[in-house]
């Protein structure tokens, strides 16, 4: 038997209200009605569960049923991207900010601005870098490295991890008041 794609009520009766993800099990029907349910509106996800769960795929599905559908889906994998660079790739930077900075970069937050970006390995962020991510949440604003100018970005937050932050939190690796500020609605992704 061939497993069919689930439609998400409310997005429509076109092709493109399939989900990119399949199953029947009454865990990821719990999956397709979470979908449903934050698509009514633009809050903060966190997607949480064990790596190769389809945490990206769900990131996609919200945007792409989302009212931001029109706008881009800017996927960023925290922990592929070295510490020192991240702040760069996330928030830009102006020429000459730093050694090998020989043009201005417009980063993956300014990017994604009236779309979604999808935060990836939340868990793998620096401390300075978490700061700077908590600012834009609470202030929808940032500075590029090497700049005084602040940017004002408008989209959407999705962050997915498979580490335990409340674990992370306790160890004194992530901060509590962004892990509040990305938990805004949790999602956890079955095995």
């Amino acid at each position: 038997a061939v497993a069919s794609r689930p439609q998400v009520e409310g997005a429509g009766d076109n092709e493109d209200s399939a989900l990119p993800l399949i199953g029947r099990s009454p865990a990821m029907q719990g999956v397709f009605r979470m979908i449903t349910r934050v698509l009514r509106n633009d809050l903060t996800v966190l997607i949480t569960g064990e790596s190769g769960t389809g945490k990206e795929l769900v990131a996609e599905a919200i945007h792409e049923l989302g009212s931001r559908k029109t706008g881009p889906f800017v996927a960023v994998n925290m922990a592929a991207i070295p510490h020192d660079l991240l702040e760069s790739e996330l928030f830009g930077h102006e020429r000459g900010a730093f050694t090998g900075a020989v043009s201005q970069q417009i980063g993956k937050f300014e990017q994604a601005d009236r779309g979604t970006i999808f935060l990836d390995e939340v868990g793998d962020m620096s401390a300075r870098t978490q700061a700077k991510v908590l600012r834009v949440l609470q202030e929808q604003k940032f500075q590029a490295v090497g700049s005084t100018d602040s940017i004002e970005v408008d989209c959407r937050v999705i962050a997915a991890t498979n580490k335990i932050l409340e674990d992370e939190i306790r160890a004194g690796n992530f901060r509590e008041d962004l892990y509040f500020r990305l938990n805004v609605i949790p999602f956890h992704m079955p095995p």
